[in-house]
């Protein structure tokens, strides 16, 4: 069992930054691929950027690369998504979610973190 609880969102200005941290319980953390999705109001949920358990691969949706990067601490039991250079059409409620194996639907997820960038 795996528990994940979001945190470092807020209120923030088109062209600022801020970093989302995911903090997980469980000692098998290191097991998991995780992500990062996020939901607008009104729209669909959306894959954000993945990492894998070893920290050598990661991925990104197109509307954040070269924006956000998605890192992870093992021993900390926690990922982070660093978002820079903001727009508004950012905002969302951020979710972290733990995946066991690659391909299968995310097996653990987080309450959400609300992001809002201001124009």
């Amino acid at each position: 069992q795996v528990q994940l609880v979001e945190s470092g969102g807020g209120l923030v200005q088109a062209g600022g930054s801020l970093r989302l941290s995911c903090a997980a319980s469980g000692r098998t953390f290191s097991r998991y691929a995780m992500a990062w999705f996020r939901q607008a109001p009104g729209a669909e949920r959306e894959w954000v950027a993945r990492i894998s358990w070893s920290t050598d691969r990661t991925d990104y949706a197109d509307s954040v690369k070269g924006r956000f990067t998605i890192s992870r601490d093992n021993a900390k039991n926690t990922v982070y998504l660093q978002m820079n250079s903001l727009k508004p059409e950012d905002t969302a409620v951020y979710y972290c979610a733990a995946q066991r194996v690659a391909g299968r639907p995310y097996d653990y997820w987080g309450q959400g973190t609300q992001v809002t960038v201001s124009s």
